[in-house]
């Protein structure tokens, strides 16, 4: 095994830590990435050094690391066009009252605070979204202007540069999940994105092919383009159709599992992913970070997943060679 395999628990936040910790355990898994919701990691308690060092001990309990939380909800909100939506994903503290611009800026704090909390707790990355004033202007009818994708990308800036000024001081890095309804969803969004920011070190990505293959984005190449910007690894797989169906590449206002779908998130190696790809990739980059299972799969028991994709990971993980093979007949 060349990097430690994780199990992200955004998808299992209805269980207690203590109990996730323990089926990770036995899932096969050698760490946890802890989402900040449910119980699994409060950000409001995690500037207390004795509530990180429970969540510390429930994972040394199981033999578990952590090297990564992720707070994909709050960050979302963070340049999203506010709407009821965020009710349902936001602590209530930070929808309070549900005025939007308010909602944006606690939840601006709040990332604040989770660079903090991510110190306080050992770990040297936080992964999120970062949401999107212009996801809604995608597809450009009514013509979009160059004017308003420009005013976009300012407004991401504008919000989030003073929270990676907080990331800086606490030697942090942000993670973002390239992702449709962020600032960056493909290649040409995430190198904007980068310039936007004065390509600064604290911000980064967190690499998760499922959200470009079907997208038809070539999520190799993304590796080879991104490297010294891939702070960790989400390894999830997705299926897209080879043959035209009833609801497209934009889901037709269907649900995830609907027959109908174009394309749709698999168990890992079920898909049309090619991970022994991205291994290569990653090794040829010099990432040496976690793998981490993000699981979702729909028609698939998610216990039995979970272990399955352990597994899968394990297998199709390898270290990168350190001679040429033809060295011997070298003189």
């Amino acid at each position: 095994m060349a990097r430690p395999v994780t199990l992200f628990t955004g998808q299992w936040a209805d269980l207690p830590l203590s109990t996730m910790a323990e089926k990770a355990k036995a899932f096969g898994y050698d760490g946890i990435e802890l989402a900040c919701w449910g119980d699994h990691f409060e950000v409001s308690r995690g500037h207390d050094p004795a509530y990180c060092t429970t969540r510390r001990e429930i994972l040394a309990q199981h033999g578990l690391q952590c090297f990564a939380i992720s707070n994909h909800l709050v960050g979302q909100a963070i340049c999203d066009n506010i709407d009821e939506r965020h009710k349902a994903i936001l602590p209530d503290y930070i929808w309070g009252d549900g005025d939007p611009e308010g909602v944006r800026r606690r939840a601006a704090e709040e990332m604040k605070a989770t660079a903090r909390a991510a110190a306080t707790l050992g770990v040297k990355v936080v992964n999120g979204f970062t949401g999107s004033s212009i996801w809604h202007l995608l597809y450009s009818f009514p013509p979009v202007s160059a004017a308003q994708i420009d005013r976009g990308f300012q407004d991401f800036a504008e919000r989030w540069n003073p929270i990676l000024d907080e990331f800086d001081r606490c030697g942090v890095r942000f993670a973002l999940e390239v992702h449709p309804t962020e600032i960056a969803f493909d290649i040409a969004s995430a190198e904007r994105a980068l310039e936007a920011i004065g390509r600064r070190e604290a911000f980064g990505f967190n690499y998760d092919p499922s959200h470009l293959g079907y997208q038809n984005v070539d999520y190799v190449k993304f590796i080879e383009k991104f490297g010294d910007r891939i702070y960790h690894v989400h390894m999830k797989d997705v299926w897209w159709s080879p043959v035209p169906t009833e609801a497209g590449v934009f889901g037709g206002h269907t649900n995830f599992g609907d027959r109908r779908r174009t394309w749709d998130f698999r168990s890992i190696g079920r898909g049309r992913v090619d991970f022994e790809e991205i291994i290569r990739a990653l090794n040829s980059v010099g990432y040496e970070g976690p793998l981490s299972i993000e699981w979702e799969d729909m028609g698939m028991d998610r216990e039995a997943g979970a272990a399955e994709a352990a597994a899968y990971v394990k297998k199709v993980d390898f270290k990168p060679s350190t001679v040429a093979f033809d060295a011997a007949f070298s003189e």
